[in-house]
């Protein structure tokens, strides 16, 4: 008998461990964090490195720890269209909770998802380019941050002329195969002429164009605008190496440029949009639908000096540039 009772003690016992297991299993199994697709459109050795840590920071000051809170998995374009479509196909079988990236890559985004929330960190122009309703009610799944801003091309223009009083000759470099590159490409041109400016365009399409761009316009440029784009990112340093070579004072839109050898630049801060386009995914990992989430436009704009480039180019630099510069490189 106390056999008995000792067996079916047992077995109790054994059948209420049993129905502990399972649950105890659950328990321990940990949560899936929420996971962000971060397509950068250039790679992460580029200016890009300096608006990933400024979005990451803002994200771990919102609560959001890579790892721990959240989940980011990091994917380079390297400035090529067909990895942008790639990347974003992979992250739409993934089933990542948001994208972020910017420029020709949220296009990429936009035909591989229609569910997704996407936060584009910056465009040119999203509403010309198709990508929201307006900017005030984007509607659909993608909002973000525009870089576009009245006068800031005519303000690039009056530093360049501060520093080179006998500008004549413009060399104006875009990606051809861009739709916003071309736009701000002509967009400067017309003002050039409008100028007096004699205009040189170097249309390029790949990194094995830009050499021979610089070779077309020896000697018929006083100096180099670049128009900022993913294949110029990847291609910054060497841009900035060619363009000292030639004896071409650079003007820009993005301030990391200069910190890689180009002369100034004048635009919206890109890490700046950055961290607010941390603020927008955090809104969404909160709840908050992309279509009710306004597309807002710069706040921060900066002018960056490089005095080591000036010097290299036998430059100076007017007292009144160096009072008002956000930065200068020395």
């Amino acid at each position: 008998m106390a056999i008995d009772i000792g067996r079916r003690q047992f077995v109790s016992a054994l059948g209420g461990a049993t129905l502990s297991w399972p649950l105890a299993a659950r328990a321990q199994q940990p949560t899936k964090l929420p996971t962000i697709g971060f397509l950068g459109s250039a790679t992460a050795a580029s200016v890009w490195s300096h608006w990933t840590a400024a979005f990451v920071q803002r994200l771990q000051e919102l609560g959001w720890i890579d790892g721990r809170s959240v989940a980011i998995e990091f994917r380079w374009g390297e400035g090529r269209p067909e990895r942008f479509a790639e990347i974003a196909a992979e992250f739409a079988r993934l089933k990542v909770d948001v994208i972020v990236t910017s420029g020709g890559a949220v296009l990429a985004a936009k035909q591989a998802t229609s569910f997704i929330p996407i936060v584009f960190a910056l465009a040119n122009d999203p509403v010309g380019d198709g990508l929201v309703a307006s900017l005030a009610q984007p509607g659909g799944n993608i909002t973000g941050l525009s870089n576009q801003s009245p006068d800031v091309a005519s303000k690039r223009f009056a530093f360049l002329r501060d520093v080179l009083p006998s500008l004549h000759r413009l060399a104006i470099m875009a990606n051809a195969g861009y739709l916003a590159s071309m736009r701000e490409m002509g967009e400067v041109q017309t003002m050039s002429r409008a100028l007096g400016l004699e205009v040189v365009r170097m249309e390029i399409r790949r990194a094995d164009d830009i050499a021979f761009a610089f070779e077309a316009v020896k000697g018929r440029s006083d100096a180099l605008y670049v128009v900022g784009d993913p294949l110029v990112s990847a291609n910054n340093v060497r841009i900035n190496a060619l363009a000292l070579a030639a004896r071409l004072p650079t003007m820009s839109n993005v301030g990391e440029y200069v910190e890689g050898g180009g002369l100034m630049s004048y635009g919206p801060s890109i890490p700046d949009l950055f961290r607010r386009a941390a603020e927008i995914v955090d809104k969404i990992l909160h709840g908050t639908k992309p279509a009710d989430i306004p597309v807002e436009q710069p706040t921060k704009f900066d002018l960056v000096i490089n005095l080591k480039t000036a010097k290299a180019l036998g430059l100076e630099i007017p007292h009144n540039l160096l009072v008002i510069a956000d930065e200068v490189i020395e």
